[in-house]
C-alpha cells in the first residue's frame, strides 16, 4: 500500500461492463521525501479507482495489482489501483 495525493479525475468513453458508475481519479504517489515536505522530484500519476469520494488535494492509500480488487470479491473487477482510504492526518518521521 502506497500513500498518494489526487490531482484530478478521469472521465472515460468507453469501460468494462464491470466497471459501470465507476469513479476515477489521478493520484501521484508519494516518497518518503514527498511526505516530508520535498516535493521536487514526484512519481508519475496513476489511475485509481475511488468509490470514497476522495477531491483534488486529498491524501489518500492506495492498494495496487491483486489487493485492489480485493474489496469486490467473489465480483471480478479489472482494476489495478484501489483508494483504501482518505487520510485525515500522516505523520513522517
Amino acid at each position: 500500500m502506497r500513500i498518494g495525493e489526487v490531482i484530478g479525475t478521469v472521465t472515460l468513453n468507453r469501460h468494462h461492463p464491470a466497471l459501470e458508475g465507476a469513479r476515477w481519479c489521478l493520484a501521484v504517489p508519494l516518497s518518503h521525501e514527498n511526505l516530508r515536505g520535498d516535493m521536487a522530484h514526484r512519481a508519475e500519476p496513476i489511475v485509481v479507482y475511488d468509490d470514497r469520494g476522495a477531491g483534488p488535494g486529498c491524501r489518500i492509500a492506495i492498494s495496487e495489482g491483486v489487493e485492489a480488487a480485493m474489496p469486490f470479491h467473489p465480483d471480478l473487477k479489472p482494476i489495478d489501483a484501489y483508494n483504501t482510504a482518505i487520510l485525515d492526518h500522516c505523520d513522517v518521521t
